[in-house]
């Protein structure tokens, strides 16, 4: 059952908070003035933008995945598609977002692929983080993890997904 439009975001989304809890993940829950995007997300908590874990949820051949960068990089949908080996990639759309996680704000899809039965591929460069954040489901809240337990956790797979600048991996230069 999809959460009341208003109670959405009011408080960290608790199917998140149940998962860390189950799954051993030491973690703390953060609030901050509203934000929109990741970069300012990781600026409103204090933390380099390299640390904090943007979600972008993809739909490949029909089936949702979900893509990790740091907040600064973007998604290079042709490397995606190469690593989830689809034959068409392309970013969720709005409408997609709400079917996909009706409880979660739109843009604050957390990178637990369990919570959505999809699979979660991450840029090297958020393996390089000894700790990572990301938004725990409300523009207003996030969640602190140690980056090795979300990994355990969630079996992550990394990859050079991220778009690289001047013909370098992304996360060479992080």
């Amino acid at each position: 059952m999809a959460a009341n439009i208003q109670d959405v975001g009011a408080v960290p989304q608790p199917r998140l908070l149940e998962w860390l809890r189950v799954n051993g993940v030491d973690h703390e829950i953060h609030e901050h003035a509203t934000t929109i995007t990741a970069t300012a997300t990781a600026r409103a908590e204090g933390i380099d933008p390299r640390r904090f874990a943007k979600t972008v949820c993809v739909i490949a051949d029909d089936r949702p995945a979900l893509v990790v960068v740091d907040a600064v990089d973007r998604i290079d949908l042709a490397k995606v598609r190469h690593v989830l080996a689809a034959d068409d990639v392309r970013l969720a759309s709005e409408g997609e977002l709400v079917e996909f996680a009706p409880d979660f704000e739109v843009g604050t899809i957390p990178p637990i692929g369990d919570l959505f039965d999809a699979r979660v591929i991450a840029d090297f460069a958020v393996r390089d983080d000894p700790e990572i954040s990301f938004h725990a489901g409300s523009h207003s809240f996030t969640v602190h993890v140690d980056r090795a337990a979300w990994e355990r956790a969630t079996h992550v797979v990394y990859a050079d997904i991220a778009l690289a600048d001047h013909d370098r991996a992304a996360w060479a230069s992080s």
